[in-house]
């Protein structure tokens, strides 16, 4: 398969839209949820309880999903996660309680997180066929699918009840998952050309040793960069609303600002890799991202704030794609599962977490524990620069 370029080509298209299609369906159900809130007639703290079951359902499958990309290949283990992501996106507005919506929401959170693993450890390997750092533009293209589907869940809302909605998402999801699957199912994974040099001189054993430990700081690094995205999620218009007396459109312009730079930071990922490296990418990034949370978190006014947020995004857009790349190098799907599963923790701790600060110090406080990780994972990349250069 090396050199094929028309095929990797293909295979490149095709990933692209199972990213984009995966960000697309998972927006469209996060606009609903207020709907489903008042259709369960659920409390905040009961829906509080359910909404864990998404992050529940996605930490428990991501390592046994790693074992079936090696087991079968992430290609064909991409395509039935797709398949089951779209039936089970159907599923909450058919629900009539808390207890139920948290129960289908485990189903759902296990096809979201399984999916997620399944075609980035098929992404890594065709970085690796193509020898270009090209990760950020896959998780570009989730971004994209995202501001999309939230953009046209928002549209059709008024229109269309929960259950006609989600049902329509069904229907793409299976309609997109038909028309791209062949590709996938007719080709394996491209072959790596050259398996990655052990961290240090030893034993096969230790140099295996070396591999895991690399694998967990690289997904320190996604924890540090997911525990962002969620804090902004849940608290960053909260901030611009309650502390900076700003309306509720401005308030939320805030994430949309965080969420807009952070897509065009990795449509232009590639280039910024291939100019700087992964290191250097990942420390300024890192650095950036500090700098810019500080600002968005104690700056007086909303203007700065929102500034402050944009450049947030813009320098946490690559670090989740580079731990995850590096991860699955490493390690394969095992190495991608790792480094997903300690991501996907660094979400589900930051937005408790910050409540707790904030009840404790106070909210534009508590934001700066933001900041704090970013430079962390700043700090993580200058410090394995020797043992994963890049």
């Amino acid at each position: 398969m090396p050199g094929n370029g028309s095929l990797l080509s293909r295979l490149r298209l095709v990933l692209t839209v199972f990213f984009a299609l995966d960000g697309f369906v998972f927006a469209g159900w996060v606009v609903r949820i207020p709907d489903i809130k008042e259709q369960t007639h659920a409390s905040a703290g009961a829906l509080g309880l359910a909404l864990l079951g998404v992050s529940a359902g996605a930490v428990v499958t991501m390592t046994l999903t790693g074992r079936l990309c090696r087991r079968y290949g992430s290609h064909r283990v991409t395509v039935v996660c797709a398949v089951l992501l779209s039936l089970s996106v159907a599923l909450p507005p058919l629900t009539h309680s808390a207890l139920a919506l948290g129960l289908v929401l485990l189903a759902f959170g296990a096809a979201y997180g399984s999916i997620n693993v399944a075609f980035n450890s098929a992404a890594v390997d065709l970085v690796a066929a193509l020898r270009r750092p090209i990760m950020p533009s896959f998780h570009a293209a989730f971004s994209l699918g995202g501001m999309v589907g939230a953009g046209l869940g928002g549209l059709v809302a008024g229109l269309l009840t929960p259950t006609e909605h989600l049902f329509c998402l069904t229907l793409i999801g299976l309609l997109v998952t038909t028309l791209a699957a062949p590709t996938l199912l007719r080709h394996e994974p491209p072959r790596r050309p050259d398996p990655e040099p052990a961290p240090g001189p030893g034993t096969p054993s230790r140099a295996a040793r070396g591999h895991r430990r690399l694998v967990v700081v690289f997904g320190l690094i996604a924890l540090c960069t997911a525990y962002g995205e969620g804090a902004m999620a849940d608290w960053g218009a909260l901030h611009l609303k309650q502390d900076l007396g700003t309306s509720a459109a401005v308030a939320a312009a805030g994430y949309a600002c965080f969420a807009l730079a952070m897509t065009l930071g990795r449509l232009t990922g590639t280039t910024l890799l291939e100019r700087l490296g992964r290191t250097r990418t990942v420390v300024v990034g890192g650095s950036t991202a500090a700098v810019g949370m500080l600002a968005g978190s104690l700056a007086p006014s909303p203007w700065a704030t929102l500034a402050g947020y944009a450049v947030t995004g813009l320098g946490l857009a690559n670090l989740f794609p580079v731990a995850v790349e590096r991860a699955g190098a490493l390690a394969g799907p095992d190495g991608v599962a790792t480094a997903s599963t300690l991501g996907y923790g660094g979400m589900l701790l930051g937005p408790p977490a910050i409540g707790f600060l904030a009840e404790w110090l106070s909210l534009s406080a508590a934001l700066t524990s933001v900041a704090v990780l970013a430079g962390i994972a700043a700090l993580i990349g200058f410090a394995v620069r020797d043992v994963a250069p890049g």
